[in-house]
């Protein structure tokens, strides 16, 4: 266990990302590029926190692209005539994730039906966590990371809605990549130190979870597979962040988060049942 260079009594496991030193919670500046020593951000990086102890360094951009990525798709589901709730002859039909359907080749699918929604209250609700946690994980973490988690989440909910849905159900929803920033959030928070906003996160996520076990047409596989992804994303993070993944950290890293986007999709493709000849299920809410 090292000691923060500038509270020697104060024991650390996070290094500044620039200089290696180690530092405390008191004395971390979240960047986009990980936790900056006070010399280090002072030098390279203008990071402000908000009142409410939120990181709102730099711009979220991809936070932006991704919403307006969803909201666009659901005008144009509502251009259908469907209004995002029927399954047949619709977006939702054309384009959400359905056992059958990935088995009989639409691959794409196990993505498109991340950026639908079955109705404006259900693109409401995950757009507004998107927007307020993309705010804070997207400036800590930097763009890239942000959009690798995002993906990595969605594909991992994609997976988890193949697992644990009927292969005739039709599953659509942003909710998996979601609880996916969720849970990378959380991580990120504790390993950092920054318990205030880990408690309330995990506060958040437990009374979400709740709600997928509760609610009827959730998809629970599309919110437990979408925060696995987040939470090994999260874990990829703070390791390389701590020192843990040696000099190759960024690589070792990113890779590991491609490679849970690549492992889910995948095994998304090879477990989705083929064919049997009914027509559509259900609609549930929140693959990825």
């Amino acid at each position: 266990m090292a000691y923060c260079y500038r509270h020697p009594r104060v024991e650390t496991r996070v290094s500044c990302s620039n200089c290696g030193r180690p530092i405390c919670p008191d004395c971390m500046t979240p960047t986009p590029v990980g936790m900056r020593c006070p010399e280090c951000s002072q030098e390279k990086t203008r990071v402000v926190t908000g009142a409410a102890g939120g990181i709102t360094a730099g711009g979220s951009p991809a936070t932006f692209v991704l919403i307006g990525i969803s909201v666009l798709a659901y005008f144009a589901e509502t251009a259908t005539g469907a209004g995002g709730f029927s399954a047949s002859g619709s977006m939702v039909g054309d384009f959400g994730l359905r056992g059958v359907d990935v088995a009989d080749g639409e691959w794409y699918r196990l993505v498109t039906s991340g950026f639908l929604h079955a109705g404006i209250m259900h693109l409401a609700f995950n757009m507004i966590a998107l927007y307020f946690l993309g705010r804070i994980l997207e400036p800590s973490i930097g763009t890239l990371r942000f959009v690798m988690v995002y993906f990595a989440s969605l594909l991992a909910g994609s997976l988890g809605a193949v697992l644990l849905s009927s292969n005739l159900v039709v599953t659509v929803g942003a909710s998996g990549a979601v609880f996916g920033i969720f849970g990378a959030t959380f991580i990120i928070a504790r390993g950092r130190g920054l318990d205030h906003i880990a408690g309330q996160i995990g506060l958040i996520l437990g009374i979400n979870l709740l709600l997928t076990f509760t609610i009827s047409g959730i998809s629970i596989g599309g919110h437990l597979g979408g925060l696995a992804g987040g939470l090994l994303c999260g874990l990829l993070i703070v390791a390389g962040e701590r020192g843990r993944l040696g000099p190759s950290a960024k690589l070792i890293e990113y890779g590991g988060m491609v490679a849970i986007a690549v492992v889910s999709f995948v095994l998304a493709l090879s477990l989705a049942e083929p064919f049997t000849g009914a027509t559509f299920g259900a609609l549930t809410l929140g693959s990825g």
